[in-house]
């Protein structure tokens, strides 16, 4: 059985799943948000630098849906 590589980025209300293994690098996120998700930097996801409804909004746009989220 192969297992799913979950990589997880939290802030205080909410937390961003990316499975690397779904990512189609289409850039949505990056194009979408780049002071979030910066691919440069490690981590490459900062949610502390928008706003969750800003977040959620971007994610919502990802073809693959390598990137969820989750309110806390």
């Amino acid at each position: 059985m192969i297992s799913e590589k979950i990589k997880t980025y939290d802030s205080e209300d909410i937390i961003i799943y990316w499975k690397p293994n779904n990512c189609k690098h289409a850039a949505e996120c990056v194009k979408g948000l780049p002071s979030v998700f910066n691919t440069q930097k490690r981590p490459w996801v900062s949610p502390q630098n928008a706003t969750d409804e800003k977040i959620m909004e971007v994610i919502d746009l990802c073809p693959s849906r390598a990137l969820t989220y989750e309110q806390k």
